[in-house]
């Protein structure tokens, strides 16, 4: 009898040890595989991605973000076979910072307008608003390839000259003059350690109305991921994916250099960075309307991004990725 339990003690000793060592095995592999699979930005630029052509095709080489502002305000547009929809918002934008300049001629600003690869005319539509308005104000960023909309961003924030950038998408679904809101949310952030802070456009406040006008699936979709960015990587912020945005030149080359996801969840990890580097951000409600020709899918995108993020967390907490000070990005 004392032999029969010893040896049940025994068998269940085994079984804990070997279940340890098989959580140990698949740990380790977990964590090979998102070393190796944590592909590395390439933040290097093809020698056409360096330069931009003025309003009579010269070509000028692009600014860098690590140098000081030399302007109040850049304004990234990511366009992805926008030649439709970039003119409404590029019309309404430039209606209100050439009436805002008149007004405040110490205002200074540029438009810098990234073609992620287009396979249509986007970069020839861009290029009439230089040939209109000047390269000092209009300049077009064409990518060789397309990296998508992070990458797009990325790209095009790290050529800026203003000490405030604004992240601001081509189909013109935020209402432009909206920019007064997320500037007042900056101001409102007492603190801002060594200058940096965030104010982040948000929809959240029309969620009962998307809500009711959304599929039961839709719906689901929505707050799942909306569960997966609180429960992995940002609290507080309850409209991550409003492509609206406006950071200090600092905030913006903080979190910048160490961006990693160039697709759709990049607006999460960009968030993500900045709150473990206790940057403040703000959020602001801004006017929104659904543009029709929306590049996202809902499904697989929203599918897309829900491993994104999943990944993000399990990478910088496994040290796959890490956060990173102001590196070269030219």
């Amino acid at each position: 009898m004392f032999t029969g339990i010893w040896m049940m003690d025994f068998s269940l000793y085994d079984l804990m040890q070997y279940s340890l060592i098989l959580s140990l095995i698949v740990l380790l592999l977990v964590v090979v595989v998102l070393h190796v699979s944590a592909n590395t930005v390439d933040q290097t630029r093809h020698e056409k991605e360096k330069h931009f052509l003025t309003a009579d095709g010269k070509e000028e080489s692009f600014s860098s973000l690590m140098d000081p502002p030399s302007l109040e305000l850049s304004v990234v547009v990511p366009s992805y076979n926008e030649e439709l929809r970039l003119p409404v918002m590029m019309d309404e934008a430039m209606e209100y910072l050439e009436k805002r300049q008149k007004e405040n001629p110490s205002f200074t600003y540029e438009v810098i307008v990234v073609d992620d690869g287009s396979k249509d005319k986007t970069t020839e539509v861009a290029m009439k608003y230089t040939k209109k308005y000047g390269a000092q104000k209009v300049r077009v960023l064409t990518l060789v390839k397309n990296r998508g909309k992070g990458g797009a961003v990325r790209m095009g924030t790290l050529s800026c000259r203003g000490r405030f950038i604004l992240m601001a998408d081509a189909d013109g679904a935020t209402k432009f003059a909206d920019i007064e809101k997320v500037e007042e949310g900056l101001e409102s952030i007492d603190e801002k350690p060594d200058n940096m802070a965030i104010s982040c456009g948000s929809r959240a406040h029309l969620e009962k109305e998307s809500v009711a006008q959304r599929s039961l699936f839709r719906t689901f979709l929505m707050y799942g991921f909306h569960f997966l960015v609180w429960f992995f990587c940002v609290r507080g912020i309850k409209d991550t994916q409003c492509g609206f945005k406006l950071f200090t030149r600092e905030a913006a080359l903080k979190t910048f250099s160490s961006l990693h996801v160039e697709r759709w969840a990049f607006d999460v990890e960009l968030l993500f960075i900045a709150q473990c580097f206790e940057i403040p951000v703000v959020e602001v409600a801004v006017n929104w309307t659904e543009i029709e020709g929306s590049k996202l899918v809902p499904f697989w995108s929203w599918l897309q991004m829900g491993r994104d993020l999943v990944l993000i967390r399990l990478r910088y907490l496994t040290g796959a990725w890490r956060l990173e000070s102001e590196r070269k990005t030219q």
